[in-house]
C-alpha cells in the first residue's frame, strides 16, 4: 500500500511542480507547446494563467511532501484527487459548454483522471 501511495504522489507532485513551475516562469510558450494554445500578452489574462499556475506549484508542493512525510499523506492526497479531479470536471463542463477541445487538452484530460482517481484510491488503501 505504501509504495503505491509513494508512486501516485511522486507521479502527481511531478507534474504539477513541472506544470505549474512552466506556466508560472513562461506561460505563453508553456501553453503554446504543451496546449497548442495561443495566450495573448494581455496583462490581465496573463496574470489570471500565473495566479492559477502557482495554485499548481503550491499543489505540487504538499504532494511532494505527502510522498515524505506520513504524517502529510493523506492531504497531499486529498489535494490531489481535488486538484486533478477539479481539472477534470471543469473541462468536462467546457466540453458540454463550448465544445471538444484539440487533441494536446484532451490527453491533459486523460492524466487528470488517472492521477485523481490514483489519488482517490490512496486515500482508500491509505
Amino acid at each position: 500500500m505504501e509504495v503505491v501511495s509513494i508512486v501516485i504522489l511522486s507521479l502527481s507532485s511531478f507534474l504539477l511542480l513541472f506544470v505549474g513551475s512552466s506556466r508560472l516562469s513562461n506561460p505563453i510558450a508553456t501553453y503554446a507547446k504543451n496546449s497548442g494554445i495561443t495566450l495573448a500578452k494581455d496583462v490581465d489574462l496573463l496574470n489570471e494563467v500565473r495566479g492559477l499556475s502557482a495554485v499548481m506549484l503550491c499543489a505540487g508542493i504538499l504532494t511532494v511532501l505527502g510522498t515524505f512525510l506520513s504524517q502529510m499523506t493523506f492531504t497531499a492526497h486529498v489535494v490531489g484527487a481535488l486538484i486533478f479531479l477539479g481539472f477534470a470536471l471543469g473541462r468536462f463542463i467546457s466540453m458540454s459548454a463550448d465544445g471538444k477541445p484539440n487533441q494536446q487538452i484532451i490527453s491533459g484530460i486523460v492524466f487528470e483522471l488517472v492521477l485523481g482517481a490514483g489519488n482517490v484510491v490512496g486515500l482508500v488503501l491509505g
